[in-house]
């Protein structure tokens, strides 16, 4: 395994793969260079001296200026670089795409659940959402009175533990640490499903709708339409107070926008129409069961993998995830584009820096004239709550060798593959053009995979060099480890560990497909990913120009 990495000839950094210690010679150039200083694995260290307001390079872009001079051999650090990026513009310098071979997958189906709009599902859902967030309490009434009774319940994890550790109290042997935890113990005592073919009812709530601006009412609008259009949804139940911003006629509307036909079961109750609670939550909870009913006679059939839609999302990044998982489900984008499927990325921030190269990515100067619009416009919020992408890495991000936002968008943008952009999507429209889609949306791990399934993927691979438990009540996420140290100490949230690119036992191409053969697997039903197995369903609509 080598020591050092340079990923391309025009970077001044080297990566280290391993801890390395001061005093240590390390090839620079064909040439040896004493190091001055420890450099920690996953952190950079400069291949020439550096004079105050230089710039360091990585990935082939400008990722920084130098605050001091920096000496060869030096780790970078926030104290002696500083963020800088690239300027762009909306002029596209194209160049011709070789797509990889799909021979292998061009004959590939999976099983899913065809919809009558064409769309074929990975999953099955019913799904009940409230239009305001004061409908919050009678969602979860919903689903106090539905899991248990029809076979929906997640294991009750934890619970023997607290009630054997009450027991212990009550005897006066409190504090024994003698129980152990077993997450899965009681899985078996469930019952079985009532209805078989639907594999659940997810019970959605937020903080939105009413209170805040209109555009974030008519955003959270468009975002359920975008969940219940979705192809793993079956139908739905939407509770409405009646009064709130996001009204259910504006709801329809952005219904319509996304299927003219729409013809999924779907009922919406509004409770100062019903009145009481009681008669509000009667209908809600028969016509929700008749529509269940309606949803078991859905039966998984083979489709070909052009009916994908993979969201391409990072979180909790590392020094490691431009060179292994990031990079490997780029490839996966690619064979999805050849194949005709579509892939989704997102985190706008996180491609500071990298704009000019994906404006040249562009199909269509359409395309390119709107994303530097919305790169321009997202900028322009951020600046004007006091912010800035150059705030976006977290003190883990920079802890584990990620210094500056230009630095960790250069990697996060590897997700990307090679393929042309073939749309662009404000948040939170809905995509239909096959290939490469760029869409709007912040770097916070639940908005942007909660705003990516509104667009349509119905599976999500997200990588991970520090560990997060993130899932989607609707989508599978696939959680990818960039590093194997991390795949060993937190398996409970990872599928997939790509750190054998890392150590070079594997090709950036031959972890891409294996992804892509579990991503079959996980979209046809026959494996579970491990954020469903945990109940990770998470849900956040994103305020406009709040979040990074």
């Amino acid at each position: 395994m080598p020591r050092v990495l340079q990923i391309d000839s025009r970077d001044n950094v080297l990566i280290a793969l391993e801890d390395l210690h001061q005093g240590e010679t390390v090839m620079i150039g064909g040439e040896p260079v004493v190091l001055p200083a420890p450099v920690p694995c996953k952190h950079k260290f400069v291949t020439e001296n550096r004079a105050k307001g230089d710039p360091v390079a990585m990935y082939g872009v400008l990722v920084g200026r130098a605050r001091q001079n920096i000496a060869r051999g030096e780790v970078i650090t926030v104290r002696n670089l500083s963020h800088d990026s690239a300027a762009f513009t909306s002029t596209r310098q194209t160049h011709p795409w070789t797509p990889p071979d799909i021979s292998r997958w061009q004959q590939r189906t999976f099983l899913g659940f065809h919809r009558d709009d064409g769309q074929v599902g990975t999953r099955n859902y019913w799904v009940v959402v409230p239009l305001v967030f004061c409908e919050n309490r009678n969602v979860e009434s919903l689903q106090r009175a539905f899991e248990e009774e029809l076979g929906y319940s997640a294991p009750p994890r934890y619970r023997r533990l607290v009630a054997e550790m009450a027991r212990e109290y009550r005897a006066g042997k409190a504090g024994s640490g003698s129980i152990g935890v077993e997450p899965q113990s009681e899985a078996a005592d469930l019952p079985r499903p009532v209805f078989e073919h639907v594999d659940g009812i997810r019970f959605l709530t937020h903080q939105g709708g009413c209170g805040g601006t209109r555009e974030d009412s008519d955003n959270l609008c468009a975002l359920i339409a975008g969940y219940l259009h979705h192809p793993n949804v079956a139908g739905a139940t939407v509770l409405s107070l009646g009064c709130q911003h996001a009204q259910s006629a504006v709801l329809m509307e952005q219904l319509r926008r996304r299927n003219t036909s729409f013809s999924k079961p779907l009922v919406i109750v509004d409770q100062q129409t019903a009145g009481t609670e009681a008669a509000l939550m009667e209908h809600a909870l028969r016509e929700t069961f008749h529509g269940l009913v309606q949803a078991n006679q859905h039966r998984r059939q083979p489709a070909p993998l052009s009916k994908l839609t993979i969201g391409l999302k990072c979180g909790g990044s590392d020094g490691f995830s431009g060179i292994s998982a990031n990079p490997a489900i780029g490839h996966v984008a690619d064979l999805m584009a050849a194949l005709g499927g579509k892939a989704l990325l997102s985190e706008f921030p996180e491609l500071c820096g990298v704009e000019q190269s994906l404006v040249d990515r562009c199909a269509t100067q359409e395309a390119a004239d709107k994303f530097v619009k919305l790169m321009n416009d997202y900028a322009a919020r951020a600046r004007a709550v006091r912010s800035g992408f150059e705030m976006n890495p977290s003190p883990g991000n920079i802890q584990d060798g990620l210094i500056t936002d230009a630095m960790k968008s250069a990697g996060a943008a590897r997700k990307s593959g090679t393929s042309p952009v073939t749309d662009v999507l404000d948040y939170p429209e809905y995509a239909v053009t096959a290939g490469l889609n760029l869409l709007c949306t912040p770097g916070n791990d639940v908005e942007c995979v909660t705003a990516q399934v509104a667009a349509g993927a119905n599976l999500v691979l997200f990588t991970t060099g520090l560990g997060t438990p993130t899932g989607n009540p609707v989508a599978p996420v696939i959680k990818l480890a960039t590093n194997s140290a991390l795949a060993a100490r937190m398996p409970d949230i990872i599928d997939i560990d790509t750190g054998s690119v890392v150590t070079g036992e594997s090709s950036i191409e031959s972890m891409g497909e294996s992804i892509l053969e579990r991503m079959v697997d996980i979209a046809s039903g026959s494996l579970k990913t491990k954020a469903e197995q945990l109940g990770q369903n998470d849900f956040i609509p994103w305020k406009r120009g709040v979040s990074l």
